[in-house]
């Protein structure tokens, strides 16, 4: 063992073992290892900081800022109506049909991009249900590192295999070979997270979660938050009325938040505006009270309306606090006089006022300097209130209007980025053009493109890839591969498959998956004469199994999904643990029955 393989074992090591203790975060641990690779020789200087100009990195960094680009567009949104609605708002179900969609999707594309044209649906899903996306996000992306596994155009291992099974003079694979153990795999992690995903997942709120600056509120305030919905017929006593003369704020103590008028919704209606029959109306307040008032005026309550699903989504609806500062024009004026509704389309909720709460009509109370108003209404209502000098907004939140209309320009400017890839030319150089169209045709600026990259992740990704190329460069890797394969090379074909498996697992959590499968290629196909076993399925076990990256958030997939998600490492090995072992147990059977 030469000297700079020895330094080389021994950055390993302690990369591993901090990585295992969580002392630091991710990205500071890689960037540990990327100047310990530079500082003791290993590495040139311009060889260590290389990641930052890697293939994967800047196909990362391409990635984060289109899926940030179909965000915008709100057209995640809508699919996450569709999936709610498909399946309802249980989560075991939810996990299923995301992981089974997305599973699908990676076999015929990058599953970097499978995974991030998902995310925005799964972060709205959790708002919408009062998820914790930490229980969501992880399912996702496992499905869509195992459907990398369903063809031989899902990933690179498996794209380069036949290149190198022909430079061995060996036949090449068909594009569905691999799909048994794929989709058996594919299964396998649907069903481990359906059976035990409560008990690996975390449990905590993940990352940035805009619904529990609302729970805060809602408790601070002890405010109502069921929105109930109901529908006026003929005859009822609220036809022909106005909401102030039939008495909700005063006599019921309850908030009109929205009336349907045929394809559009009126929200946080005037107090002039009139009640007519036909029309459906969306209620704040307290349940006894609510029901008085529908019993009292003859109205009949209505399921989940699709007409009223902005109000009962977190992202696009919820309560504000507002503080009314001495320049407000609002003081020394009532609420009727100044027509908050009227105005900025949103329902005061409560005022509170020289240290009283008023919670029942306050339209005739005269206004003050420092008083606060709690307010519900529509995100892009509210920031009207932020703009205006007239309050000083105390909630935070993100409002950012959905242009419906340029869905199909992201999605085009996407799966145009994908299909150049596909075709064959270089994934950074094509998800770049996709990402550099959405800024072109003003899906999104460049400074939201700036925005959305997540730093954290292209330093861990960009600070480790040093490590594969210097376990390559001082040949690392070749030693760790033949000292292993002398030892079984002669063993049972269980026991190889068994090891081939796991070296192709290991490797692939330090070294990128085309790197390690082009060092472990040329070995197995040595070890298999040797063994006088058919070479072929040993190259094709090896390619499936660099996609074995769950105990360590390094692969780009989990990378990318680290923030989104809250994530721990100890969380990646608790969760990951068990896919990995499930991973090695199925292809080893499935290789030794099928393949070999």
């Amino acid at each position: 063992m030469s000297v700079e393989i020895s330094i080389v074992l021994s950055i390993l090591t302690i990369t591993i073992v901090l990585f295992i203790l969580d002392i630091f975060r991710v990205d500071v641990i890689a960037i540990l290892c990327m100047l310990a690779l530079g500082w003791t020789g290993i590495l040139k200087p311009h060889e260590a900081i290389s990641g930052f100009s890697s293939n994967a990195v800047l196909a990362m960094m391409a990635v984060m800022i289109m899926g940030r680009g179909i965000a915008k567009t709100g057209i995640m949104d809508k699919l996450s109506r569709h999936l709610i609605s498909a399946v309802g708002s249980g989560k075991k179900k939810l996990v299923v049909l995301l992981s089974l969609s997305v599973g699908l999707m990676s076999a015929f594309m990058q599953n970097v991009g499978a995974a991030a044209l998902f995310l925005p649906a799964v972060l709205t899903i959790s708002k919408r249900e009062r998820m914790s996306p930490s229980e969501l996000i992880m399912p996702m992306g496992f499905a869509a590192i195992l459907g990398g596994t369903l063809t031989m155009v899902a990933s690179g291992p498996l794209i380069i295999l036949n290149d190198l099974l022909r430079g061995a003079d060996l036949r090449s694979y068909g594009l569905f070979s691999v799909t048994p153990v794929g989709g058996a795999l594919l299964i396998t992690g649907i069903l481990y997270f359906f059976l035990f995903g409560r008990f690996v997942l975390p449990k905590g709120e993940g990352g940035k979660d805009a619904g529990s600056d609302q729970r805060k509120l809602i408790d601070t305030w002890r405010l109502p938050f069921k929105i109930h919905r109901y529908f006026i017929p003929e005859g009822s006593r609220l036809a022909g009325m106005t909401p102030e003369k039939s008495g909700i704020w005063d006599r019921y103590t309850l908030h009109l938040l929205a009336i349907s008028e045929e394809e559009a919704v009126d929200y946080a209606p005037w107090r002039g505006t009139t009640l007519e029959a036909g029309r459906e109306i969306a209620l704040l307040g307290d349940g006894d009270d609510i029901e008085r008032f529908a019993r009292d005026n003859g109205l009949e309550l209505r399921e989940r309306l699709q007409k009223f699903e902005d109000l009962e989504d977190p992202t696009q609806a919820g309560f504000a606090e507002v503080l009314i500062p001495p320049r407000s024009s609002l003081v020394g004026l009532t609420m009727r006089q100044f027509a908050l509704r009227k105005h900025y389309d949103v329902e005061p909720v409560i005022l509170f006022s020289g240290g009283t709460e008023i919670k029942d009509d306050c339209s005739d109370r005269v206004i003050g300097a420092g008083d606060i108003l709690v307010v519900h209404g529509l995100w892009e209502k509210i920031v009207n209130l932020k703009e205006s000098n007239d309050f000083m907004l105390i909630t935070q939140f993100e409002a950012e209007k959905k242009e419906l209309s340029k869905s199909w320009i992201s999605l085009s400017c996407f799966f145009g980025g994908v299909a150049l890839a596909v075709a064959g030319f270089p994934l950074s150089m094509a998800m770049f053009s996709g990402a550099m169209a959405m800024v072109l045709t003003r899906v999104m600026s460049i400074d939201d493109a700036y925005r959305a990259i997540e730093w954290k992740v292209v330093f861990l990704i960009a600070g480790l890839i040093p490590l594969g190329l210097a376990m390559q460069k001082t040949g690392t890797a070749a030693f760790l591969a033949e000292h292993v394969m002398q030892i079984v090379r002669y063993g049972h074909p269980v026991l190889i498959i068994a090891v081939v498996a796991l070296l192709s697992t290991l490797f692939s959590l330090f070294m990128s998956n085309v790197a390690a499968m082009v060092v472990l290629a040329p070995l197995v196909i040595n070890m298999a004469h040797l063994g006088q076993l058919d070479p072929r399925p040993l190259v094709l076990l090896v390619a499936v199994c660099c996609a074995n990256s769950f105990v360590l958030p390094t692969h780009q997939v989990n990378a990318m999904l680290i923030t989104p998600g809250g994530y721990k490492n100890a969380d990646y090995f608790r969760a990951g643990g068990g896919m990995t072992v499930l991973f090695l147990v199925v292809v080893v059977c499935m290789f030794y029955l099928f393949y070999i």
